[in-house]
């Protein structure tokens, strides 16, 4: 387990936030006025450091990606199977499989195919709750396509939630990437789209919780 670099400042902002609480409490002597105030005055500000902390978890796992699968692309749980008719890039019918990541998962992505960056465009937006169905298209979005060695074209877009202010990918227009490496980060509440040909075979559920890079999501 390690601290992701896009929560570097976060954390030092939650720091100070935390050494300047316990301070003033200590020099205002809060405890010898109020019992509730100390304790709340120093609990709250030790939450929020250690809710940002875990936030900002990235965890070290062993994954085994198979030429054909579409790995997790996020931690969460699965809220959308569903055929849809995608309009930025295919504009065909595909199947979309949505994950919702709460405040509580890591929020690192994983690109769930190897093969060649086709597409990456990132598109500001609102920051409608991650799970409101116009989140995928009014959203602040970075959609990025990956075609697989097989031929295979799969879309995934990284959704902004009512929280989140700031997605960041690490990927470009033709660069080759592997299934189950990193790709990006979405800070806060979100969620992340896969579009995948009809012809996949889906290998999850609705509402099942699921794990980036462990977690089969389909075969192609």
């Amino acid at each position: 387990m390690k601290l992701h670099k896009e929560g570097f400042s976060s954390i030092l902002i939650a720091s100070l936030f935390f050494l300047c609480s316990e301070m003033l409490l200590v020099y205002f002597e809060i405890y010898k006025i109020s019992l509730i105030g100390f304790v709340l005055g120093s609990f709250l500000p030790l939450l929020i450091f250690i809710l940002i902390i875990q936030f900002f978890r990235l965890p070290i796992r062993k994954f085994n990606f198979k030429e054909g699968q579409v790995l997790c692309p996020a931690d969460g749980k699965v809220v959308v199977i569903e055929e849809v008719e995608e309009t930025e890039y295919f504009k065909d019918r595909r199947i979309q499989i949505s994950i919702f990541m709460s405040p509580l998962n890591v929020h690192a992505n994983f690109n769930p195919v190897s093969g060649e960056i086709q597409y990456a465009k990132y598109h500001p937006g609102l920051f409608l709750v991650a799970w409101h169905p116009k989140s995928s298209t009014d959203n602040e979005r970075t959609t990025i396509v990956t075609k697989t060695k097989s031929g295979h074209d799969v879309l995934f877009r990284q959704v902004a939630g009512a929280l989140a202010r700031r997605i960041c990918y690490y990927v470009k227009e033709g660069q080759t990437v592997k299934g189950g490496e990193e790709f990006g980060f979405i800070k806060f509440g979100s969620r992340i789209d896969l579009y995948l040909p009809l012809s996949a075979k889906i290998k999850v559920s609705l509402n099942q919780k699921v794990k980036g890079q462990l977690t089969e999501i389909a075969e192609l």
